[in-house]
């Protein structure tokens, strides 16, 4: 969703990371410049290869993993804007010093702002007809609410997009 969402924004490039094949080749097909597989490729190899001489402007780091952010860090423009939206399991190790000298600025969003980007993607949807059928698309699995264990399943697997539980079945 965020590559429909950065794209409408008005994004220049955009570069999504994962390990997941099928997720990757979902970003594809979403309209992404460049999905990296970074069990095989750096972030930095990526900028090369999109023709980038500066870092990224905005990161999201939506996956918690330890090795993330470090390399998202290492990889922003001077003044970049960093949202994480990914939950840790462990601790990071944060180069503080490049994001100062780099004049980073990194927020966390989750709970309360979340429903503000609801929001915003609502008045996005209803603006826009094709970013509401790239955002569609992002839901792979649609389940009744009842198979909610299955649904969590598919979820944990990591190679789809969105599950979606329907509660009208009660």
């Amino acid at each position: 969703m965020a590559i429909a969402v950065a794209r409408h924004a008005g994004a220049r490039k955009i570069a999504i990371t994962d390990v997941s094949a099928p997720r990757l080749e979902l970003a594809r097909k979403l309209g992404v410049d460049l999905a990296i597989d970074v069990s095989k490729m750096r972030v930095k190899d990526a900028q090369r290869e999109l023709g980038m001489r500066e870092g990224f402007d905005i990161g999201m780091e939506m996956s918690g993993h330890p090795t993330a952010l470090p390399e998202m860090i290492d990889n922003m423009n001077h003044g970049g804007r960093i949202a994480m939206l990914g939950l840790p399991s462990q601790s990071i190790n944060i180069d503080w010093g490049k994001v100062v000298t780099h004049m980073l600025t990194m927020k966390g969003i989750y709970g309360r702002e979340m429903f503000e980007t609801w929001y915003a993607m609502s008045a996005m949807l209803s603006s826009n007809p094709v970013l509401h059928a790239n955002i569609s698309a992002v839901v792979t699995d649609t389940l009744p609410a009842t198979d909610w264990e299955k649904g969590f399943e598919i979820a944990r697997a990591g190679v789809g997009g969105k599950v979606v539980l329907d509660w009208t079945c009660f």
